[in-house]
């Protein structure tokens, strides 16, 4: 069954309190893909006035799982097997939007690709690529 961003949304901050606490929001699912920010704070904000690595990788975690959701329906029990994350340019005091793009769905793995941008600029803050364990 297809889920919808609400949906998404919904199953990541019940499953995963600390969404909640960086306000993740879902904007977008679609075919093995989903966009998903977090809204700029300046409790977000590490000392230099950027925003915290741990924010950029949550949000692109979250992002990958999304589109994981959303591809194969509610699947609570997909963990995150291995995050690698490379920092490429300050992000801007704006929302952080992520995309991420399900590269290969095999039947227990699932590995994706993120880009991070700020809201409003198309380059890109950091590139993530994962894997996820499906159960």
């Amino acid at each position: 069954m297809r889920l919808e961003a609400e949906q998404v949304q919904r199953l990541i901050r019940e499953g995963v309190p600390m969404a909640e606490d960086i306000d993740l929001r879902v904007d977008s699912i679609e075919p093995n893909a989903a966009t998903a920010r977090v809204p700029f704070t300046e409790k977000l904000v590490r000392p230099g006035g950027t925003l915290s690595g741990p924010v950029q990788m949550a949000l692109a975690d979250a992002t990958m799982y999304a589109a994981v959701l959303g591809t194969l329906g509610e699947v609570q029990m997909a963990v995150t097997s291995n995050l690698n994350i490379n920092f490429l340019r300050r992000p801007g005091q704006t929302d952080l939007i992520a995309r991420a793009d399900v590269l290969r769905m095999g039947s227990r793995l699932a590995v994706c690709e993120v880009q991070l941008r700020s809201q409003g600029s198309d380059a890109i803050v950091a590139h993530v690529t994962g894997t996820y364990a499906l159960p």
